[in-house]
């Protein structure tokens, strides 16, 4: 059986590649664009933490939270807008078991904890969607031990939700290579 990091791979590749990811790493988003991409990390975190997480200081629904209140100060969004991806990746969520999910949670919260260091302070705000508190090699341990390399298809649909999401928050706010 292959590792599952390389089964996905390529799926990963592509989605660091996004036009909307791109610009969250350059530093170029407006703090619109990010409380939009925040509605849709929300949406995420909130249909996997209606089970418990391998470590604690995973959990990042409040923080998201506090996160679009902060910016909220400082835009004149009010609404709620969530993409049509992340209503069905949300739904798809919502419809696995506790076990089933797991795949999405290395998913999901690895991603955050390896990207966060990098994103923290190239987005608006303060974000505290990247501020784990405690051991993140704790955090990331509680994970891996957990992985399993046949998650490659289930990680795989992740990252295709994640790659769709991508592209509709980039054509919501007219983003472009």
């Amino acid at each position: 059986m292959i590792p599952l990091k390389d089964a996905i791979k390529e799926k990963h590749k592509k989605a660091e590649t996004m036009p909307f990811n791109q610009r969250m790493f350059s530093g170029g988003m407006s703090g619109e664009e990010y409380i939009t991409y925040l509605y849709q990390q929300f949406s995420i975190f909130n249909a996997i933490e209606r089970y418990p997480l391998p470590h604690e200081s995973l959990y990042r629904s409040s923080e998201v939270l506090g996160d679009i209140g902060e910016l909220h100060h400082n835009s004149s969004q009010l609404e709620m807008v969530f993409m049509p991806s992340t209503i069905q990746y949300t739904n798809y969520l919502e419809k696995l078991s506790k076990e089933e999910l797991l795949p999405h949670v290395y998913l999901n919260y690895l991603a955050l904890v390896f990207g966060g260091k990098l994103m923290k302070h190239k987005t608006p705000g303060g974000g505290r969607i990247y501020d784990f508190d405690g051991d993140l090699n704790s955090m990331i341990a509680s994970i891996r031990m957990i992985q399993k390399d046949e998650w490659a298809d289930e990680v795989n649909k992740g990252l295709d939700y994640i790659i769709q999401i991508f592209d509709e928050l980039a054509k919501h706010h007219n983003i472009t290579d």
